[in-house]
């Protein structure tokens, strides 16, 4: 057979095209044996193949007669730009391939590793081989694996050796920023091998190993991290770090599917089989034996798996075949991954007509977007989201034409105010704003290396491989180059960022072959004629603006500060720029390509800290370092003497030199930090942000004293306070309390043939979210006793319109980490929550609207630390507040017997006359004439059908729906039904849940909502209670009788005597205040009270004897309580018809009928009161009727299973 090597160069623009094939004659096929492994030679002049019979294939890459092998073919009439380097650009060159002399290692091959002039070749008989790309001439080198100490550290002293007999490197693959080999043996165990000297010697290398690990199977390094991700076996991915002081290897985190997030697979996924780092080392790709892929971040964030949901399910339901990978590789920048999948012998069915065929191997290519901060991490706009792809840019901004308008002509705004553009700008919209980038720009730069958005979030400017453009939201114009020899001759090598109305970018000069800093005004064209250029000594590496100060971090390790000035002396815009300062930085940085990110700020340890908050907010303090995951702080060195400002000259800023180097954090992927102010919320403008990988962020927290009070010098200035969040961090919303992420949501959709390897996979689109981190913080400084801190930030906070949600996620949050821990909490939290939330108006409303949210078996719990229910029930009466208190009725007809429940909805009743809420007082009177007097002495009987409950009980008036559309007169004999399609009090006390407590805020699209459970919203009540209602002229006359019962609070007193003698049992006074208050309910419940066996006959005597002298007493001297008496004649009747002594035991005990002509008491009893006559279900209620409260906006709930429910009155 023949062997087929096909060398493939992507081109600007899709399509690719295959330049060149090599097909190996049948003799030397035969020879050498298939091609397995290939590697190209730094300078891209050769390549290097292995064949399966221990071969290395070297081949001379040379041009051939014919210059081009394609031209591109324009219409007649076009505009065609030809510039320096047009052909090499715009055609595909025609090449040759020539195979020079092969090596024979004499033993199969199991990975090679290029090393600029070198070739490292690792054989399955236990050698290293050094090669040198020019073999003929300088021979080859072997070392033996045995004669390599390996220990568990550099100190060799420390721990076992490794013993390498009969072992071979399965997999390696070098590391330059460590300056050494990350290895896989065959055995499964894992090391890093470093050479001591330039060369490749016995004596000169040196290895540590991983210990208690067996069943590595793959590695890939990351350069810019200085990590080792190791697969394994097991499908989890290893990521270890070399530890600076000694030298052995450390395990920084793992890679692994949870069974939270994968419950069927992330046990079933086998091992690991490739491991990719993307070109700019910020995510990382995995793959198992199983198939499927897998994205992380660098630090463990999950982002992406194709292992669940629509990736893993058809429209239908059936499970999907992952896709099975042999090859995959990331293409340039990051924005693709080519992907070549395995041979699938399964049969695959086509189409309707069931026809089989076999899926074949096939190259699929992945498209990404990326965030900018990857590789420009400026701070131009750090509220902003901006991802880009290879040919587009995605934006959170909002409409530009609602927005303040931004034109060509507009002012420029003072850099040292900067700006925010505000939340409804930033959250407006739930779509992006995408800008397709401009395709004669694309056409000879492509691909976009670079992008950065201005203070507006109305400009953005991109570069890809020459120059750079810049597009304009409000008048929807890109500006180009308009001397593309200007374009063609300059390489953003820095990034770029804007600085007021300017274009900042770090460029290498080919014609002066000079790096340079430029800034182009964005009023005037794109031309060198209105640029300012400094010349540079070094070349840049990073680039980033403080107000009115550019640092640079350049190739040398030194970082660079320059002034920006704006001038004013010439008919265009100009600036004038001046170096302020170098700082060295070589002692500290062993390699410079380990910077990810260096950043200025006004952040400060605030040690000996002299400058007050203004002067300081406004000043560059410190320098921030991202020094590969290692967050390092440099700050100005204010210990010695300072000098004034009015004695420093104008012209002669003297700038302070820097403190030494301190670590602020580990594993950090991004920083955020505001040059802006706001004296209203210090907290959160000066606190420094981290976004952490898998550990979630971090917050670097100012601490300040309260009342401008002398801080304790015992105490930290600043607090490092670590929380988790749900979605993976792209930019801070400071004075908000918010984070803005993005997310890849998948839509399936019903392709025309599952054989196609593209049908595997759903449409995948880029959704905008958002979280609330305020709860947590508020959190982590009340754990760490700093409560006077929490309430200062939180008073900041309190006019954010979803600040009532903050205050319901923390007491939630806290109240079920803790009232369903196995272990006993030593030091219980939630009562310090509890009484930090009573530090606000809206603790009444928190706290009902965090109950009705949590499941019932957890109320107990909650209320031991808050308060008894029927206390804060009556503190909401004195607040005037009803619409809680309506709340809080739910609450206490779960917790408390229906005689409580039925006293405090007649006492919010009568308030709710008395204040004119004629919507509040129809449904009170429902909920009352539903719930009857209490006096049922007939049992319901069973019904005939009964469907099998989804709760564990009898607390489903939170979310199960009962029916109540049947009136009393159809529910024959005391039997009644309660189904879950309407409700009781859920629907008399609750407004419509999808407007009230259902819609918590924690998202970027209805953050003007809040999560107030009353709006009075009551239109879901039953019709068939129309009946029950009262007329305005009804309600007008018993508001007016209510004017002559006294004032409000006498009656609330008055109330609260009656609840306290009714819990003593001391009926006479209830008589008394009964009567007092013309309330007939609470006649009609204390003579019931009376048939009771445990009420003595004397009490009973007394109240006959006592009603009757009001009867004559109220007929002779005062008939003003004449028809109150008549209203109560029944009872009274009864009263004085039956003796003392023919008072029966039975008189609650169940018989066959009702006496009732009211409705059934729908009232539930408690708990321990239904056990002895229900047996419950074993599991908790909580199953169906509770519903968690997340700090993302809730989805709709889903329909709960339908039952039905017998309940026995008592």
């Amino acid at each position: 057979p023949d062997y087929v090597l096909n060398w493939v160069k992507l081109q600007i623009c899709p399509p690719s095209v295959l330049i060149v094939s090599y097909i190996e004659s049948g003799k030397a096929a035969a020879q050498f044996g298939f091609y397995q492994l290939v590697e190209w030679k730094p300078d891209d002049s050769m390549i290097a193949v292995t064949a399966a019979n221990g071969y290395i294939l070297l081949f001379d890459i040379r041009g051939s007669d014919e210059k081009y092998l394609y031209e591109p073919v324009y219409p007649k009439g076009a505009r065609v730009k030809v510039t320096p380097g047009y052909k090499e650009e715009q055609c595909a060159p025609a090449l040759t391939l020539e195979m020079k002399k092969p090596v024979d290692l004499e033993a199969p091959i199991s990975c090679l590793q290029t090393l600029q002039e070198d070739l490292l070749v690792a054989t399955a008989d236990g050698y290293l081989h050094m090669l040198h790309w020019d073999s003929v001439s300088n021979g080859r080198r072997a070392v033996n694996l045995c004669t390599i100490p390996f220990s568990l550290d550099l100190q060799s002293s420390r721990g076992p050796c490794l013993d390498l007999d009969g072992v071979h490197i399965r997999e390696m693959e070098y590391c330059a920023t460590l300056d050494g080999f990350a290895v896989v043996f065959d055995d499964g165990r894992l090391g890093f091998i470093t050479p001591t000297a330039n060369r490749l010697a016995t004596d000169q290398l040196q290895g540590v190993w991983a210990a208690d690990v067996s069943d590595g199977t793959c590695v890939a390094v990351n350069n810019k991290y200085r990590l080792m991700a190791f697969g394994c076996a097991s499908g989890s991915v290893l990521v270890y770090m070399i530890d600076s002081s000694t030298g052995s290897m450390q395990l920084s985190h793992k890679l692994e599917l949870t069974p939270k997030h994968y419950p069927d697979i992330w046990n079933k996924t086998g091992a690991v089989k490739m491991i990719r780092w993307s070109p700019d080392c910020s995510v990382v790709m995995v793959t198992w034996d199983c198939g499927g892929l897998s994205l992380w971040s660098v630090f463990g964030a999950h982002l992406i798996c194709t292992l669940g949901e629509d990736f893993a399910y058809r429209s239908d339901g059936t499970k999907k075949e992952p896709l099975k990978i042999s090859s995959m590789s990331w293409g340039v920048e990051g924005y693709h991954l080519w992907v070549i999948s395995s041979t699938d012998a399964t049969p695959v069915p086509d189409g309707a007509e069931g026809d089989e065929k076999l899926q074949q191997t096939g190259i699929l290519q992945f498209q990404f977007i990326k965030s900018a901060l990857t590789v420009n991490p400026c701070t131009s706009n750090q509220e902003q989201v901006l991802l880009h792809g290879e040919d587009r840019l995605y934006l959170t901004c909002g409409d530009p034409t609602q927005a303040h308008s931004v034109s060509d002509k507009s002012p420029s705004r003072d850099s040292s105010s900067p700006l925010s553009q505000g939340l409804s700008t930033l959250l407006g919209h739930k779509h992006w704003q995408v800008v397709q980038i401009h395709s004669t720009y694309l056409e000879t730069n492509w691909p976009i290396r670079f992008a950065a958005i201005d203070w507006s979030g109305q400009c953005v400017a991109v570069a890809g491989r020459r120059g750079f453009a810049h597009y304009s939201l409000y008048t929807r114009k890109w500006k180009l180059f308009g001397n593309v020899t200007q374009e063609q001759n300059m390489m953003v090598t820095g990034g770029l960022t804007w600085w007021d109305d300017f274009v900042v970018v770090a460029c290498y000069n080919f014609i002066d072959r000079q790096e340079e800093l430029r800034l182009y005004v964005r009023t005037s064209n794109l031309d060198n004629v209105f640029a300012s250029v400094t010349k540079l000594q070094a070349d840049t590496l990073l680039l980033n603006v403080f107000r009115n100060v550019v640092i640079l971090f350049r190739a040398d390790c030194s970082i660079c500060l320059y002034s920006i000035e704006r001038r004013h002396d010439g008919p265009n815009p100009s600036v004038s720029v001046e170096l302020l300062q170098e700082v060295s930085m070589s002692r500290y940085i062993p390699h410079p390509g380990l910077v990810v990110s260096v950043t200025l700020t006004s952040v400060r340890t605030e040690t000996g800290i002299t400058l007050k908050a203004p002067q300081q907010a406004c000043s560059a303090e410190s320098i921030l370092l991202n020094l590969a995951g290692q967050l390092i702080m440099l700050q100005r060195d204010r210990s010695g003497p300072q000098v004034r400002e009015k004695d420093t000259p104008a012209n002669q800023t003297k700038l302070l030199p820097f403190c030494p180097p301190v670590v602020l954090a580990q594993c950090v992927e991004n920083v955020w930090t505001t040059c802006r102010s706001n004296r209203k919320k210090r907290h959160l403008m000066e606190a420094l942000w981290l976004s952490c990988g898998e550990a979630g962020m971090k917050v670097w927290l100012p601490l300040f004293p309260r009342d401008h009070r002398k801080p304790h010098s015992f105490l930290s200035r600043r607090i490092m306070l670590p929380f988790h969040i749900n979605i993976y961090p792209l930019t801070v919303l400071f004075e908000d309390a918010l984070i803005l992420g993005a997310s890849n949501e998948t839509a399936l959709f019903d392709g025309p043939s599952s054989s196609s390897l593209e049908a595997l996979f759903p449409f995948c689109t880029v959704e905008r979210t958002s979280q609330i981190y305020l709860h947590h913080i508020l959190r982590q400084l009340l754990v760490r006793n700093l409560g006077e801190q929490a309430l200062m930030l939180a008073q900041s906070c309190a006019m954010l319109p979803y600040f009532p949600h903050v205050l319901e996620l923390m007491v939630h949050v806290v109240l079920e980490e803790e009232a369903t821990s196995r272990e006993p909490i030593p030091d219980p939290l939630l009562p310090t929550v509890a009484k930090f939330v009573t530090e606000f108006p809206l603790f009444l409303q928190t706290i009902v609207h965090c109950a009705r949210k949590t499941e019932y078996a957890l109320w107990n719990y909650l209320f031991a630390a808050v308060g008894n229910p029927k206390d804060l029930f009556e503190e909401c009466l004195m607040a005037q507040d009803l619409d809680t208190a309506a709340s809080y009725l739910i609450i206490l007809q779960n917790m408390e017997v229906p005689a409580v429940s039925r006293q405090h909805a007649t006492l919010l009743f009568n308030t709710a006359l008395e204040q004119g809420k004629w919507d509040l007082c129809r449904h009170m009177i429902r909920f009352l004439k539903a719930i009857g007097s209490g006096e049922s002495e007939t049992p319901p009987s069973t019904p005939t059908t009964q469907e099998q409950s989804s709760t564990g009980g009898f607390e489903f008036f939170r979310n199960r729906s009962i029916s109540l559309s049947q009136s009393a007169d159809s529910i024959a004999g005391g039997k009644f039904n309660l189904q879950k399609t309407l409700s009781t009090q859920e629907a008399f006390l609750s407004p419509l849940v999808n407007k009230g407590e259902e819609c918590s805020i924690g998202s970027a699209t209805d953050l003007t909502e809040t999560s107030s459970m009353v709006d009075g919203d009551w239109t879901m009540v039953d019709e068939n209670f129309s009946t029950l209602s009262l007329s305005q002229s009804e309600l007008e006359h018993i508001s007016m009788e209510l004017a002559n019962k006294g004032p409000h609070k006498s009656q609330v007193q008055l109330r609260y005597l009656l609840h306290v003698f009714m819990e003593a049992g001391c009926l006479e006074w209830c008589v008394v205040i009964g009567l007092i208050l013309r309330d007939a309910g609470v006649i009609k419940q204390v003579v019931g009270f009376l048939d009771s066996p445990e009420v003595p006959p004397e009490t009973v005597q007394s109240i006959r004897a006592g009603l009757k002298a009001v009867d004559l007493w109220a007929s002779s001297d005062c008939l003003g309580y004449k028809p109150f008496l008549n209203l109560i004649g029944p009872q009274l009747l009864k009263l004085l018809e039956v003796p003392v002594e023919q008072v029966q035991p039975e008189a609650f005990q169940p018989t066959g009928a009702s006496k009732l002509s009211e409705p059934p008491l729908l009232l539930l009893p408690r708990a321990e009161e239904l056990t002895a006559a229900h047996p419950l279900p074993s599991d908790g209620p909580a199953g169906a009727s509770a519903r968690p409260l997340n700090d993302t906006p809730p989805e709709e709930q889903e329909p709960l299973e339908e039952g039905s429910y017998d309940c026995t009155l008592s």
